[in-house]
């Protein structure tokens, strides 16, 4: 049957009723998860229905993308069902409502991908049994292939003086084949969990776990006021970051590029870059390791 979701019965639909039982309130730690067959960017959605007024908690998944998007504007496509590609909508400028969270200052919200990215190595090693680690700032790595890719947007607030809502999207290769890999244009291979060799790669049990990781992370940067040293995060993305250490070249937002050793990662997110001119703290750019 042409356009069914069991065509390919190596990639199963996902089920939204049973996401919804086992992550959507009461019973989960989000408020609302919808699942769509084909959509352009799950992030293009979640900031329209942040837009419009949206409140925090709500999953989008798409089993397609046709205009998914990673950073600095390049694409980000897989095949039907062989992946993950969602995205999630937080509100971390309000009051928790009934969490007792205080509002976390906007100078932390670049903690939020990193967030992300902890929480999908977390649930790779979990349930796919891999070794993965981040390629600052949240390129997911296994070996030097790289297997996912987080984006985060900002979504101005309607409303003069109200915070901006994040959007956290999360694409994760899991079923392509070697033919299916998208090019990189940084020059990192791409890979997929299948090709790695993961010990699962059932997407249902994958995504939970990474929608129930961020959700437990998001809580504890939240209660400790968007503070990712006092929550553990910083020591969490360090412990998994690949970056740290080596050699590294970076490629600015504006155009140039600085090349040195990353010595770590500073209590706002910023690459700790060690070059003969001095020592950089780096808010963006694309890293390339050098071997």
């Amino acid at each position: 049957m042409p356009g069914s979701p069991y065509t390919d019965l190596d990639r199963p639909p996902l089920s939204a009723v049973r996401l919804r039982r086992a992550l959507v309130a009461p019973y989960g730690p989000w408020a609302r998860l919808e699942v769509r067959a084909e959509t352009g960017s799950t992030n293009a959605d979640v900031a329209e229905a942040a837009r419009a007024g949206e409140p925090e908690g709500l999953v989008v998944v798409a089993e397609r993308q046709t205009a998914g998007r990673g950073r600095r504007g390049r694409a980000w496509q897989s095949p039907a069902r062989a992946g993950i590609a969602t995205s999630v909508l937080l509100r971390p400028g309000e009051v928790g409502a009934g969490r007792g969270w205080p509002p976390a200052p906007a100078a932390a919200y670049g903690w939020l991908p990193l967030l992300a990215g902890v929480a999908l190595v977390e649930a790779v090693a979990r349930l796919a049994e891999l070794d993965a680690a981040l390629k600052w700032p949240n390129d997911l790595l296994i070996g030097d292939a790289k297997c996912a890719g987080i984006l985060a947007e900002a979504v101005p607030g309607a409303a003069p003086g109200q915070p901006p809502a994040i959007v956290l999207g999360i694409g994760l290769n899991v079923t392509l084949r070697a033919d299916e890999l998208p090019a990189n244009p940084t020059g990192l291979p791409a890979t997929s969990l299948q090709l790695a060799g993961a010990a699962a790669i059932d997407r249902d049990p994958l995504l939970r776990a990474l929608l129930r990781s961020i959700a437990d992370w998001y809580a504890r940067w939240r209660a400790a006021g968007g503070d990712a040293v006092a929550s553990g995060l910083r020591d969490a993305y360090l412990a998994a970051c690949a970056t740290v250490g080596r050699q590294v070249r970076v490629l600015l937002p504006g155009g140039g590029e600085v090349t040195g050793t990353a010595t770590g990662v500073d209590a706002d997110g910023h690459l700790v870059l060690a070059t003969a001119a001095g020592e950089h703290h780096l808010a963006a750019g694309d890293v390339l390791h050098l071997r």
